[in-house]
């Protein structure tokens, strides 16, 4: 998060970051048996394989992933809605919300590992976050570099969860907040961690 201050501040730790090269493969998935598991709504997290996922996961107490997106289901093809930096699709293209294959999401030179945890609450809860969610995406809501939770016109990947599902009355994180004091960059921020801790999520899959 404002992860290119924190490297900028930190050179001792830019370099140990730099020892995990972007070039490494991630583990390897097996999209069938995936795409049979998944439903609408179920939570996909992924451990990023550069630089900034490496600066999450250091960030995060629990430091198993680094970013996340939730599961929907398009022409009868599995995608995923997530905020995401740095990967944009086009000229001119911007960091934002994004709908793109879940082939894409785990793809090996993005995800070290990953998994996937269900949501436990009502249908009608979920479908509010997955038109949320789609909807953002079509919007193409800007990504939150300021990781600003008092702002949602911008949102970032863990924001963006707590958003789509707040909207049904719901909060995933259920208030739980990682407080982060690097210089330049001190507040209280939702982690991946405090997502997976919810009493609402259940693992059904991991690579």
């Amino acid at each position: 998060m404002k992860a290119l201050r924190i490297i900028a501040l930190c050179p001792l730790f830019f370099i140990a970051l730099v020892g995990c090269s972007d070039a490494k493969r991630g583990s390897v998935v097996d999209f069938d048996l995936l795409q049979q598991e998944l439903r609408e709504g179920d939570l996909l997290f992924r451990r990023g394989m550069g630089v900034l996922g490496h600066v999450v996961t250091a960030t995060d107490s629990d430091g198993q992933f680094s970013h996340v997106g939730i599961a929907v289901k398009i022409d009868d093809s599995w995608h995923v809605v997530h905020a995401v930096p740095a990967e944009r699709d086009f000229e001119g293209d911007i960091d934002r919300v994004k709908c793109e294959p879940i082939e894409s999401f785990f793809d090996q030179m993005r995800a070290g590992n990953g998994a996937v945890y269900r949501v436990s609450l009502a249908p009608e809860q979920i479908e509010v976050a997955i038109s949320n969610a789609l909807r953002l995406s079509a919007e193409q809501r800007p990504f939150d570099h300021d990781y600003n939770l008092d702002d949602t016109t911008e949102l970032y990947c863990t924001e963006l969860i707590e958003y789509v599902f707040g909207q049904g009355g719901v909060s995933i994180s259920e208030g739980r907040r990682t407080h982060v004091n690097f210089p330049s960059m001190t507040g209280d921020y939702i982690m991946p961690s405090d997502l997976t801790k919810s009493s609402k999520l259940n693992p059904i899959y991991s690579f």
